[in-house]
């Protein structure tokens, strides 16, 4: 089944855009996709998920099958239907770089495009990069708090979905994380892929000792599982194992995937080190996310690298954003809501970033065409349907770039706990004076 589909649309976009065609109301708006506010712990959140919307727009297009289940419906005119037929994405795309580090209200992505074409990208937009910026920045809290261990997605089996899967492996290497468990994410994304052993490897064996002497002879560099019955029991039997292969011993690591790892990993360091095998590494896994790795971190505990599933894949202790798709502009003309706490600002919106000493400042959001000092974010991704030239990078890129937004972060922003000190998010004197108007 392909969800690719413009079906991938709640009713009520759909029912909206037929009633825009026959009110003959479709003339050009943008639409603004923003975080209204921060989860209670978050001080900022990266944009992630902009290459799957613009190659959602480039191929976007009603099937034969999606009209004939629409018109199974009863609920849509022939007419409209015909409509939808051939109705392409024309319209223009303004959105934040992949990688880039945001705060509240300030626009991730913005479409400008006939108001019918918009309103039926609502839900799309919001699954894709909501999803993928709450795990890229669930990733680069995790990346921030390892210490240059590195670090490794085995997720996928508790993710929401095999899309969330995907996107997660893709959000989370964007995000600092090493490689990923899941053959199909590093197949699409050209992701480095890895992985160790199961404890059904070793339970189909006699004993855990000829288990790892028949997978390390398949797989010599690899990383043996040693808590399937005793984990001490397990380390002596990788010392066994040493000591029988000599010099052509090449393990490379051994990993933990449950109890006290901070003690248990302490202890077996040592055993490793009086047997001589310092070159063998430890992995640690089961449970972690950036609070129980800041704490490893923290007891300067022997562990070289981490396998991180399910706190992070399914981002545990902020699982959703705030995040909406609101109409700013139709026919030049602002358009806002009063809602009271969901009230928006009118206008395509431009953002414009301040650095003091190596750091940022603050941010300043302004009238899209107003133009102000200091460095413009937001850039033009898509010009009349189709993609500029640049404007969707490379997962390396995106990555290099996340890395030197959290180097500009004011250190107050990279703890775990919310700051006292929110980042500065102003609005331009123009924009301020039509916000306190409305």
């Amino acid at each position: 089944m392909d969800i690719s589909t413009p079906l991938f649309v709640d009713l009520y976009e759909l029912t909206m855009a037929q009633g825009y065609f026959l009110e003959n109301l479709n003339g050009e708006a943008v639409f603004s996709t923003f975080v209204r506010k921060l989860p209670i712990n978050r001080n900022f959140l990266i944009a992630c998920g902009l290459a799957d919307v613009v190659s959602f727009l480039e191929n976007f297009k009603f099937s034969s099958d999606d009209i004939d289940y629409l018109k199974s419906l009863g609920i849509f005119k022939d007419e409209f239907l015909d409509f939808l037929k051939e109705l392409r994405f024309t319209g223009d795309v303004y959105a934040l770089r992949e990688g880039t580090v945001f705060f509240e209200n300030e626009p991730i992505l913005e479409i400008k495009a006939p108001i019918i074409q918009c309103q039926l990208l609502e839900t799309y937009v919001l699954n894709q990069i909501q999803l993928q910026t709450m795990l890229a920045t669930k990733g680069a809290r995790i990346c921030s708090v390892s210490q240059d261990r590195n670090v490794v997605d085995f997720g996928s089996r508790r993710a929401h979905g095999l899309d969330a899967g995907l996107k997660a492996a893709r959000a989370f290497y964007i995000s600092g994380m090493n490689a990923t468990s899941n053959v199909l994410a590093g197949k699409i994304y050209n992701i480095p892929v890895t992985g160790t052993m199961a404890h059904s490897y070793i339970q189909v064996h006699s004993n855990e000792f000829d288990a790892f002497e028949a997978f390390s002879s398949i797989y010599p560099d690899t990383v043996l599982l040693i808590d399937t019955y005793d984990i001490y029991e397990g380390v002596e039997n990788v010392i066994k194992l040493s000591k029988k292969l000599g010099d052509k011993f090449s393990i490379t690591g051994i990993r933990i995937d449950s109890g006290d790892i901070i003690t248990t990993s302490k202890e077996i360091r040592k055993i490793l080190d009086r047997a001589g095998l310092y070159s063998v590494k430890i992995i640690a896994s089961g449970s972690l996310d950036e609070y129980k790795i800041y704490e490893i971190a923290k007891e300067n505990v022997p562990i070289d690298g981490f396998g991180v599933g399910t706190k992070a894949i399914v981002s545990e202790d902020a699982p959703f954003l705030d995040i909406v798709y609101k109409l700013t502009e139709y026919k030049g003309e602002g358009k806002f809501k009063k809602s009271k706490g969901k009230s928006t600002i009118p206008f395509q919106k431009q953002v414009y970033r301040y650095i003091d000493g190596g750091k940022y400042r603050e941010d300043v959001i302004s009238i899209y065409n107003e133009v102000l000092p200091g460095d413009p974010l937001i850039i033009k991704v898509m010009e009349n349907g189709r993609l500029r030239d640049g404007a969707v990078d490379e997962l390396d890129v995106i990555r290099e770039r996340v890395k030197k937004e959290l180097s500009m972060l004011p250190d107050n922003l990279k703890k775990l706990q919310k700051s006292e000190v929110v980042y500065p998010v102003k609005f331009s004197p123009s924009l301020e004076k039509i916000r306190t108007s409305l």
